[in-house]
């Protein structure tokens, strides 16, 4: 009987399989489903940050032309919804996005650990993945903790040191003319950088886009769409602390 216990106990399986959910959301605990997951939401968060930068561009045109970009941000939907409604809605969406994205990226990390712990990775894994999936356990962190900064710093002014409800150019300017806050927003702008690179070339990858005749194109698009908005993204402070916007 000794034997027989034994010998149950050790074929029994480590990691027991989480119980199935219901349709649809079980294709969520495959791993195909998160990785689809983190295509779509990052698809929309890539969205984001190119309307984003096209707002913030109209810096440049003034404090008027910039503030009036913001009002509208607010006015969007009138008259058919109340003042800041449809912004409060992207936003949550947006945020719902970013958690999602998160929750995919933590579980698959989890489930490649599971199976393919560091102690048996060799070094040819480690030279296979480029330098930009290789940094993306610390990229995303730090573009997670830049979006918590720059909520509080632009949007509900915790951080920033004269913050003036609507004055979207006015709390910029005083935001960016700290050297220390303008260097990290530079910081923090290449990290996203480095995850948008890897984010954009791995994306067609997750839905199954990954034929060898279409990876350069893969590339060439990482490249320009993170130079695209990253570029301008990081001369906003660097305008600011030069003199040229403020």
């Amino acid at each position: 009987m000794a034997t027989q216990s034994s010998t149950e106990a050790a074929v029994r399986p480590v990691n027991r399989r989480p119980r199935p959910m219901p349709w649809p959301l079980n294709i969520y605990q495959t791993a195909v489903g998160k990785k689809w997951v983190m295509a779509i939401t990052g698809l929309m968060e890539i969205g984001f940050l190119v309307m984003h930068m096209l707002g913030n561009l109209k810096i440049y045109l003034g404090a008027s032309a910039l503030n009036h970009y913001a009002e509208g941000l607010r006015e969007f939907g009138d008259p058919f919804a109340p003042r800041e409604a449809v912004l409060w809605i992207l936003r949550i969406g947006l945020l719902v996005a970013v958690v999602l994205h998160v929750h995919a990226a933590f579980s698959l990390w989890r489930m490649n650990r599971r199976t393919h712990p560091e102690s048996y990775r060799s070094k040819r894994d480690y030279i296979a993945a480029n330098w930009a999936s290789r940094t993306m356990r610390w990229t995303g962190p730090i573009v997670l903790l830049f979006i918590f900064y720059h909520l509080s710093d632009l949007t509900f002014g915790g951080q920033n040191p004269s913050f003036q409800n609507g004055e979207v150019y006015h709390n910029v300017v005083a935001s960016f003319s700290r050297p220390s806050v303008a260097a990290f927003y530079v910081i923090a702008n290449l990290a996203l950088g480095v995850h948008l690179f890897h984010g954009a070339w791995s994306m067609f990858q997750s839905m199954g886009i990954n034929s060898p005749q279409y990876n350069s194109l893969r590339r060439v698009f990482a490249v320009l769409l993170t130079i695209a908005i990253i570029g301008p993204n990081i001369s906003f402070p660097i305008a600011v602390q030069l003199g040229i916007v403020g």
